[in-house]
């Protein structure tokens, strides 16, 4: 098996497979209603939805890289109120999410393992260390969202 395709299959698992971890985002987020993902635990953690958002943009951010384009992070990493808490705005979130991961299986479907050398002009990171870093966020930030809805 290709190294492309041993990394797309990780990916997949953390987002709705059998990953070692035995949890996923997808799993994790169902059932979650748009208050609860709103609602603010303490002032100074992110809510579920701040999370989620934040992840999208990243994945987003390191794909346009592997792409090869430069992009520039901004100050605010990604964190951004939700200016919406309505149900269809959650709905589009998760749907975001979805998405997200559909443009990083297309991605790594075509991946050419050589290209895991390829650096990326942004942080001077091969891709195989951002595509790997890209799944470490998922996960890191998937134990927040799953400690936070304990938290509900």
């Amino acid at each position: 098996m290709s190294e492309s395709k041993r990394v797309s299959n990780l990916y997949q698992s953390i987002y709705n497979g059998n990953p070692w971890l035995e949890v996923t985002l997808a799993h994790t987020l169902e059932n979650v209603s748009a208050e609860q993902a709103y609602r603010k635990i303490n002032p100074n953690l992110n809510t579920i939805w701040e999370i989620v958002n934040h992840l999208i943009q990243w994945r987003r951010n390191i794909l346009r890289r592997v792409l090869g384009e430069t992009v520039i992070t901004p100050d605010h990493n990604y964190f951004v109120p939700i200016l919406d808490s309505s149900e269809a705005a959650w709905e589009q979130s998760l749907q975001s999410l979805a998405k997200s991961q559909e443009l990083w299986s297309a991605c790594l479907s075509d991946f050419n393992d050589a290209d895991f050398e390829k650096i990326d002009q942004n942080n001077n990171h091969n891709f195989y260390e951002d595509i790997h870093g890209i799944i470490q966020h998922d996960v890191y930030h998937l134990g927040q969202i799953v400690i936070l809805k304990k938290l509900l």
